[in-house]
């Protein structure tokens, strides 16, 4: 019984319970699909006039339901309760798991599904499964090739507003990732946390077969060829195979002639980075390479490596 001292009406089909046979009746005209209320607009219907009135304000724009703290404004009021949290940190949905809380119903349960691995979405062209609907909807532009995101700049598109914000970057030259330590910055996130490990000696990637440990991943990749001897990289002139790609291209070079890297001083030309950079030394007579022993120096490592062998008397390895 209500507290007014009147008996329930309780729905014969999911056993809800109204205290005005008013609103059962509007409640069993969801389960007989009944909708009588229909937009003059879009010719949407429902079952209830107070939900075509929330809906009318789809297309009037009106948003009646202000915030007295800032600005904002909605068209319901759920969406007001909902935005005041913000400015009162009310965090009302608490995870029974761990100690997080939630502003939203709907980001707590996103937040159980890291503690139960529930992946709900599923993609209906592969097997993979998301936590979210929105990872849903970035995974399936990867079969789609919808790229909805579109540079204003150049003609290049993306599938994910975040690409977009980073490639826009190349345009202005925005670097908003500064390093707290040097003058550094950068334009991705990612970039800053691997410089950053350039101060701190920090190598999070080890080999679990012997002691090595590196700074980012990749480098790890290419390490671990070292012990399986895999050799993924193929030459297609040859016979000849490598473990990392930068080794093919410059193999590569040896069958075309090519030689990119080229003397700005000279007519000289190489196929190799370091050789054009040993080359310019004898334009600036510039010598890097000192001797431990006296005060000779040299413009290139193989030039001290020998010099170094004529005081110890040792013969240089063939």
């Amino acid at each position: 019984m209500h507290a007014s001292g009147k008996m329930p009406f309780q729905c014969n089909v999911c056993h809800s319970v109204y205290y005005s046979k008013e609103n059962l009746k509007k409640h069993l005209m969801a389960h007989a699909g009944e909708n009588p209320y229909k937009c003059n607009v879009c010719m949407v219907a429902f079952s209830e006039s107070g939900n075509l009135k929330k809906h009318i304000r789809i297309h009037t724009g009106e948003r009646p339901y202000k915030c007295n703290i800032c600005s904002a404004a909605f068209s319901r009021s759920g969406n007001l309760k909902i935005h005041m949290r913000i400015h009162t940190g009310e965090r009302p949905y608490k995870c029974n798991m761990c100690s997080s809380s939630f502003s939203q119903s709907g980001a707590l349960n996103t937040h159980i599904r890291t503690h139960t691995g529930e992946k709900p979405y599923n993609c209906t062209i592969c097997s993979a499964t998301f936590s979210q609907s929105g990872d849903l909807e970035r995974h399936m532009r990867t079969h789609t090739g919808e790229r909805s995101y579109k540079c204003i700049l150049c003609s290049a598109a993306f599938s994910q507003p975040a690409a977009l914000q980073r490639h826009t970057r190349m345009h202005t030259g925005e670097k908003p990732h500064k390093c707290t330590v040097c003058d550094a910055a950068f334009s991705e996130s990612g970039s800053l946390t691997k410089h950053m490990r350039t101060h701190t000696g920090e190598k999070p990637y080890k080999c679990t077969t012997c002691s090595a440990a590196f700074s980012h991943s990749p480098k790890l990749k290419i390490h671990m060829r070292t012990h399986t001897s895999e050799r993924p990289y193929k030459c297609t002139i040859c016979s000849a195979v490598f473990s990392q790609s930068g080794d093919l291209t410059r193999h590569t070079r040896t069958h075309t002639g090519e030689r990119p890297y080229k003397c700005i001083m000279c007519s000289a030309a190489f196929s190799r980075s370091f050789s054009l950079k040993s080359h310019i030394r004898t334009h600036t007579g510039e010598k890097p390479y000192k001797c431990t022993i006296c005060s000779a120096a040299f413009s290139g490592l193989g030039s001290q490596k020998r010099h170094i062998l004529a005081h110890t008397n040792e013969r240089p390895s063939k």
